[in-house]
């Protein structure tokens, strides 16, 4: 055999940084020169004072692509009137996070940082404890919400009361020897998002057009819309480990590698593939899921990168940015300390009439009536219709509802605000002061399927409302015992709060504190039905395989 010749190229070669930053200051770094290079310092002060405002930006901002992206969904003369709801309630939701109060969702996620920190860069601390105490500082000043659980056995859990843990990676890089320089991705990443991430250990089989795009019709479908679409998709393909597959499906997920190459060679780098990245594209399109509730705007774009694999490994990694698209580069260097500017002035993307642009008929929903009058109400209207909830709702997520079964287990019977009232599935953020709430969105449905069989049979959750699609079971339960699952659209929870939701008080749990059981009264409060009494879920609608139409439909246009 001929020897091998060394070849080295970076695994990701994100290209050049065409990011617009804004200047935080020029405080808290500094230069020196020795053995005729430039050394960076860095006081631990700036890495605190940066991460606490990058976590405050991306809670309340977002970059102007995505907002335009919104946009073009209420402009596009084919999108549904569900999809053009949906993006305008979520352009609303911005408008109002980016005042500074209330964030932009109520699951304010978890704080992941990544840095890559060249070699004249100094600091002479640990600077994932610095960059921890911004996460404090920010979460613990701001409306954010805790969501950290610490494991104190095996089994029992308590929250840290400050969302620390941060998930923080921190990377060693050449850089110039001239100009060095500390680069920093941060991430808020919430549970819904993050919950679909996915990784498939496949073989070489599907290492071809067609069988390629049949695995990823089926998967990419069944991320349903829990995770809050359109989604910004990412799948990569191959990898040098399954963990390493799925980080890079995350960061192409935020377009933090955009500038990959777009062909490979025989170094083995990652790259871009565009001509997969657009037929996964026009696949999305053609769920008929789009928006949450119907439509063509499943995704807003999608992004397909290659990487090297063993020969006998193939992972294949999806992951998704949802609709509170948050994350924001930044840097330090012997000029300051820069963070990627973000969309401070949303109201431009807004259009200037409203109500012509969504069209079609809203039901009201007068949710002070009885149970029985509600349901039969709703059974008059088919899964898809838009609806108008005003009244009272109580709220109850996870840990709640694994207490009343507890309860239900032990013989008691069904708490009567379960059966008096719809049962909304979330978890506020903190109220800021003057508010009558803090950011208050749906979360996922999903989690909740387990109790629903139970709990209707004993007369309770006969109208359920929150986020995402739901299991079969669910389904089969409120055909037998008349129930209902709403939709909320995912992601507008600082609208939800300022615009519809009148008051909140404490039912029971309080030491639960935002997995408590509450009370709040809502006023228009917009809503879909999914599943309905007769055994119809909508989402059933969107579970044909299409891929091979796609592709031939590609060749055609080739």
């Amino acid at each position: 055999m001929t020897a091998p010749e060394f070849r080295y190229s970076d695994l990701l070669p994100i290209g050049a940084d065409d990011t617009p930053y804004r200047l935080l200051t020029t405080e808290g770094v500094s230069t020196f020169e020795h053995n005729g290079r430039t050394f960076l310092q860095v006081e631990p002060e700036a890495l605190r004072l940066l991460t606490e405002t990058a976590i405050h930006d991306i809670s309340h901002y977002l970059r102007p692509a995505h907002l335009r992206q919104l946009r073009k969904i209420i402009d596009d003369p084919e999108s549904s009137g569900n999809d053009r709801f949906v993006a305008l309630d979520l352009l609303k939701n911005l408008n109002i996070s980016a005042g500074g109060v209330l964030p932009m969702c109520q699951d304010t996620g978890t704080a992941i940082v990544m840095g890559k920190k060249s070699e004249g860069v100094l600091t002479g601390v640990d600077d994932a404890e610095w960059i921890s105490r911004g996460v404090f500082d920010a979460y613990s000043t701001l409306n954010l919400r805790y969501s950290q659980l610490a494991p104190i056995t095996m089994w029992d859990e308590k929250n840290t009361g400050s969302n620390l843990p941060a998930q923080i990676e921190l990377y060693s890089t050449e850089g110039d020897a001239d100009n060095p320089v500390y680069k920093f991705l941060f991430m808020a990443k919430g549970g819904g998002s993050a919950n679909k991430s996915f990784l498939y250990q496949e073989t070489k089989a599907v290492l071809n057009p067609e069988r390629m795009l049949e695995f990823l019709d089926e998967k990419i479908r069944s991320l349903g819309t829990a995770a809050c679409p359109p989604y910004h998709l990412a799948v990569v393909i191959g990898g040098t480990s399954a963990e390493f597959a799925l980080k890079t499906a995350k960061y192409a997920s935020a377009h933090y590698l955009d500038n990959l190459p777009t062909e490979g060679s025989i170094t083995g780098h990652a790259f871009r593939d565009l001509e997969l990245e657009e037929e996964v594209f026009q696949l999305t399109r053609e769920f008929g899921i789009g928006a949450q509730f119907g439509g063509k705007y499943f995704c807003h774009d999608v992004r397909v990168v290659r990487l090297p694999r063993h020969g006998a490994s193939c992972p294949v990694a999806i992951a998704v940015s949802c609709s509170a698209d948050r994350q924001a580069l930044a840097k330090i260097t012997k000029d300051g300390i820069f963070l990627e500017q973000l969309e401070t002035e949303p109201a431009q993307y807004l259009p200037e009439q409203t109500e012509q642009i969504l069209g079609g008929d809203v039901v009201q929903i007068d949710l002070n009536r009885p149970m029985d009058e509600i349901r039969a109400e709703l059974s008059k209207y088919p899964v898809k219709t838009r609806l108008s909830l005003t009244g009272p709702l109580v709220v109850a997520r996870d840990i709640a509802h694994a207490k009343i079964k507890e309860r239900l287990d032990a013989g008691e019977p069904m708490p009567q605000y379960l059966r008096d009232m719809a049962v909304y599935y979330a978890g506020p953020a903190k109220t800021p002061d003057g508010y009558a709430s803090g950011s208050f969105g749906p979360t996922t449905a999903g989690r909740m399927d387990s109790y629903v069989d139970q709990f209707q049979a004993a007369g309770g959750s006969m109208i359920m409302l929150a986020k995402g699609n739901r299991s079969a079971q669910v389904t089969k339960a409120c055909n037998e015992h008349g129930g209902f699952y709403l939709g909320s659209i995912g992601g507008p929870a600082a609208r939800l709060a300022l615009d519809c939701i009148k008051n909140v008080e404490v039912l029971e749990y309080p030491e639960l504190g935002m997995e408590a059981v509450w009370k709040i009264d809502v006023e228009d409060f917009p809503a879909f039905i999914v599943v309905d009494d007769k055994g119809n879920d909508f989402f059933a609608e969107t579970s044909k395989p299409i891929a091979l139409r796609v592709r031939t439909r590609s060749k055609e246009r080739v």
